[in-house]
């Protein structure tokens, strides 16, 4: 994996809040080489000005906000930041991924937004949490949810995969991500005890089968998340210390 490894910025939400350059210096002094920012129309290309002056590139951008009525203005923030990847991590209803009428009005919205994102050079990508897992399809071998979506998308709309998220719907991952194969751009990358309320822990300090699922899509973007992480702000920059560590110790192996 040639791209350098990124985290996303919601990790690190409230040390961005109250210190944005000072936080971002010190992922950058992790040896991180790339972010995933979440609120993308908040100052992107002050952002973009920062992450140049410490040589941290953007992974993709989350981009919740697309799904409201006016896309244009949050794809040219994400041109802004200098990703082409935007993500839709969350706005469409956790119902739609339980029935086929469902998945294919969120397919709907997911397709009619790519030619908009085509039109400025940028591609469209959905982000799974569990509930586009746990729901199971018997019309195949019993598919999740997020597999049949992916059948009804336009071939420019990528997935970047949860991996803890998938597990904790049920699914076995590196599986999971062969079976959608080209289709899988980037890997959110987390560990913990693989429950839905607990804190996050360092990337190889709990239940994922993190070299597996990295040589399931060798080719997608990683990128390390904490949803919570026990402790206070040391103790998270610790973790994704720690995360970093064990990521980079499996590629180079």
């Amino acid at each position: 994996m040639s791209r350098p490894l990124s985290v996303q910025l919601y990790s690190v939400r409230d040390q961005l809040t109250a210190d944005r350059d000072g936080t971002l210096r010190r992922l950058a002094d992790l040896g991180y080489g790339a972010v995933e920012p979440y609120d993308v129309l908040a100052d992107p290309k002050g952002l973009r000005a920062s992450l140049d002056e410490l040589g941290l590139a953007v992974s993709g951008a989350h981009v919740v906000q697309l799904l409201g009525p006016e896309p244009g203005p949050v794809l040219d923030a994400v041109t802004a930041l200098g990703t082409d990847l935007a993500i839709v991590p969350a706005g469409i209803p956790p119902e739609d991924f339980t029935t086929h009428d469902g998945l294919a009005r969120a397919a709907d919205r997911l397709n009619g937004l790519a030619d908009a994102a085509a039109q400025r050079g940028l591609r469209v990508g959905y982000h799974n949490h569990w509930w586009e897992i746990e729901p199971r399809f018997e019309d195949r071998a019993g598919r999740h949810a997020v597999e049949v979506l992916a059948e009804l998308l336009d071939p420019a709309v990528f997935l970047e995969v949860d991996t803890y998220w998938a597990a904790v719907g049920g699914a076995d991952v590196p599986a999971l991500l062969r079976r959608l194969g080209d289709r899988v751009r980037a890997l959110h990358l987390k560990d913990g005890p693989g429950t839905k309320d607990d804190p996050n822990v360092a990337v190889g300090g709990g239940t994922m089968p993190v070299p597996e699922i990295l040589g399931a899509a060798p080719d997608a973007w990683r990128v390390v998340e904490f949803d919570s992480c026990a402790g206070d702000a040391d103790a998270l920059f610790d973790e994704l210390a720690a995360s970093r560590t064990y990521i980079t110790s499996l590629e180079e192996a």
